[in-house]
């Protein structure tokens, strides 16, 4: 068997080998040299090295009484090969001439081709008279019936014949598993060898990578399950050991109904997951102080990165407090509180209380565990004497205390195969193929693991303007054009499966979304209004009339047309839910829209943006619905309560376009955005944004603001105008497209404690 897979391996470098230089010939024009190559290799009687077809070729001379053919063959491989064999193995090779013969032979007496046996022995008598395995076998044609006599009976059978083939066949591919001895090997065949070498290596170390990641979150997932005693609890339930559940949901409720009123629960109970995703944290609690979440068990990372390293420092260095000293401590704070509180403002008591954080902090750690045991203590009790500060009001001290990235990155490649903008650049469900679509209306589809790689390159005659995945089949891509058609291409194939007209009244595709079902798809198609280099230019007062369309994508036909109130208007992006039966869309308007894809009708909408509404996209919970929009903001909306924002944040320019490039001479090229402007990692607690530089990642706080900067990924020379991540396990992978037609692919670690 290994001998069988070096021949095949041998064999197969040959082949591919031949087809790279009649590639070489094709494109220097050679076309002479080409057809002389055609011929030699279909004349060549090594067959490439693949012992197949040599068996195959003896077989044929054989089964067509090709004596002299035979006899031929047999000498040209021994003249090539054989000869070369040290003499130990000269008896092996005789003794599989003789087997060659006498299955000549006995092919002829089974077809019953007498003439041609007589023919043989003629032949052949001078050279097998001589040799004592052919003594007997001189009276052959003369026996009636050979196949019933007993010393000839044994080379009738199949199993002999089959025998026989299988013997040369795995002598032949053990001579080739040596094949430097008789032939040195070209360097043509080395680099193939060094190519396949390559390629194992690769694959290896990405195996080896996926294995760190899984141990990484095994470790991780017994890190949080002993922990878990250690959570971070409100102030009026620390050091409450023994009280339950029931007690904690009902303190719960309390709390929250003297805050604020819980929205009343509305037909988006029938479409938010229940048991698919953890609830959402509430807006009205700070991250992390939510009894909800200890309830249901479920760790989420504090808002606060400083609260998550002084809960490791309690959870490791605090020593045992009784509960009646506790008690008696808090006491005396809380009066000490009531004391101070008229002179000592509340903003001043945080200041004091993270200064005293920041000395723990600034320790070395190499005290001793009593002065480990006080500094818990201490920072114990100051956590008690006060409730948990609001973000609003974090002091300046608090503010500029370091904290552990989330995030470390590993690596950063390039796809650089356009050579013009970039407009979109989309991963698929599966997370192994990115789609990138340039101004020029050029579609590279393309893999990053185990390395990048090329897979279609996609031409088009028409400018293309819109792009999506489909979800099943995900090799699947959607591609909306701006003459009004919409193509559905395989990526496997590489061909196109359907075009579909959309309308010639609404000919410019802006935005494609396909369902999570697979089913249908939804198609945002406007009027001409604008050039494609209108970008600079200012807004129409008017927006421009565009259609909403719902496309089944097993028959290949429209469904039905939304209905956009008060007036059709161009709809610039769209988003589903997890199961479809949302959908979300930002239009030129300015104004938001929810549908109900069960009954197929608009379930509210609300102004959002002054200007046109450029991303939008569910929250990982599903609660709440995050946009970006022509003025430049970043809000995060309710959608229980229509147009109530829970969170408000400006970005700078170049995270929101339009995107502007500089050239010489004081050349600007100007580009809206198209694609997406952010996305979210796994969990929903981070989202990657557009910048000058390169794609940057913030954390999502709830609170003011509502977005804190944690790593920049760099890497690029022109402005960034849409983003992308993949997340899978622990390491994730941010795609950021910039205008220069520059991909860079940044691979990162997630930092779990």
């Amino acid at each position: 068997m290994k001998a069988n897979g070096s021949e095949v391996t041998m064999g197969s470098a040959v082949e591919r080998t031949d087809e790279h230089v009649k590639e070489y010939l094709m494109y220097r024009g050679f076309t002479g040299t080409l057809k002389h190559l055609d011929s030699e290799i279909k004349a060549d009687k090594e067959k490439g090295f693949r012992v197949d077809k040599i068996i195959d070729q003896l077989q044929q001379f054989v089964q067509s009484f090709d004596l002299f053919g035979l006899k031929e063959y047999w000498l040209y491989l021994d003249r090539r090969l054989f000869c070369r064999l040290e003499d130990v193995y000269r008896s092996t090779v005789n003794k599989l001439r003789t087997s060659l013969y006498r299955y000549y032979v006995i092919n002829t007496i089974q077809k019953g081709n007498l003439e041609k046996t007589q023919e043989f022995f003629q032949k052949q008598a001078l050279e097998l008279q001589g040799q004592a395995e052919w003594r007997d076998w001189f009276i052959l044609p003369f026996i009636p019936a050979p196949e019933q006599n007993a010393a000839f009976s044994p080379y009738f059978s199949r199993q002999w014949a089959d025998t026989f083939l299988v013997s040369l066949h795995n002598f032949l591919s053990v001579l080739f598993q040596f094949h430097n001895w008789f032939s040195p090997q070209p360097v043509l065949l080395s680099f193939d060898a060094e190519v396949q070498k390559t390629t194992s290596l690769t694959e290896e170390n990405e195996q080896l990578r996926q294995l760190l990641f899984a141990l990484q979150t095994e470790n991780r997932d017994q890190r949080d399950r002993d922990e878990m005693v250690h959570h971070k609890l409100p102030v009026y339930v620390q050091n409450m050991d023994r009280l339950g559940d029931t007690e904690l949901d009902l303190v719960s409720s309390q709390r929250a109904v003297s805050t604020t009123t819980t929205p009343s629960r509305n037909f988006f109970s029938t479409f938010l997951p229940q048991g698919r995703r953890t609830p959402g944290k509430s807006p009205q609690f700070p991250s992390g102080s939510s009894p909800s979440q200890v309830a249901v068990g479920r760790k989420d990372p504090p808002t606060n990165p400083l609260a998550k390293s002084k809960e490791a420092v309690q959870a490791k260095e605090m020593k045992p407090v009784s509960s009646q000293a506790l008690t008696s401590e808090l006491a005396s704070s809380q009066s000490q509180q009531s004391a101070n509180q008229p002179t000592h403002p509340r903003h001043k008591r945080i200041q004091e209380h993270e200064k005293e954080r920041k000395e723990l902090f600034s320790k070395p750690p190499s005290q001793t565990p009593e002065k480990k045991g006080e500094a818990g203590e201490a920072e114990l009790l100051a956590e008690t004497s006060s409730e948990p500060p609001d973000s609003s009001n974090r002091g300046p001290e608090g503010a500029g205390l370091s904290a552990e990235q989330p995030f470390i990155k590993l690596s950063q490649e390039e796809y650089g195969e356009h050579h013009s903008s970039i407009m979109h650049c989309r991963v698929d469900c599966s997370g192994r193929r990115v789609a990138s679509l340039d101004v020029d209306g050029v579609i590279k589809v393309w893999s990053f693991n185990p390395i990048m790689q090329t897979k279609a390159t996609i031409m088009s005659k028409s400018p293309l303007l819109s792009l999506e995945w489909a979800t099943k089949p995900d090799r699947l891509l959607l591609l909306g054009s701006g003459v009004g058609t919409v193509r559905l291409y395989d990526t496997d194939a590489k061909k196109n499966l359907y075009e579909m007209n959309i309308d010639e009244t609404h000919p410019r595709i802006l935005s494609l979304a396909c369902s999570p079902s697979g089913s249908s798809f939804v198609c945002s198609a406007a009027a001409l209004s604008r050039s494609g280099s209108c970008d600079s230019v200012p807004r129409l007062p008017i927006p421009v009339s565009g259609q909403l369309l719902l496309w089944d994508t097993k028959t290949v036909k429209q469904q039905l047309q939304f209905s956009l109130e008060p007036e059709p208007v161009a709809i610039n992006c769209t988003a589903f839910n997890h199961n479809g039966n949302l959908l979300v869309t930002g239009a030129a308007d300015g104004v938001i829209r929810l549908f109900d894809m069960q009954r197929y009708e608009s379930a509210m909408s609300w102004r959002a943006h002054d200007g046109e509404v450029y991303s939008v996209e569910f929250s990982y919970d599903e609660n709440t619905v995050f946009s970006i929009g022509e003025d430049g903001k970043f809000i995060q909306w309710n959608i229980h309560r229509c147009g109530v924002k829970q969170s408000e944040q400006v970005l700078p320019q170049d995270a929101t376009g339009p995107f502007v490039l500089s050239g010489y001479s004081g050349y600007k090229q100007v580009q809206v955005p198209r694609g997406r402007l952010f996305a979210f990692d796994s969990e929903g607690q981070h989202v990657l944004t557009c910048s000058n530089t390169g794609g940057i990642i913030y954390t999502l706080t709830n609170g003011e603001p509502a977005l804190e900067s944690v790593l920049s990924l760099g890497g690029h020379k022109a402005p960034v105008v849409t983003v992308d991540w993949c997340s899978a396990v622990d390491c994730g992978t941010c795609l950021t497209a910039s205008m220069d037609g520059k991909i860079k692919l940044s691979t990162l670690l997630a930092q779990k404690s």
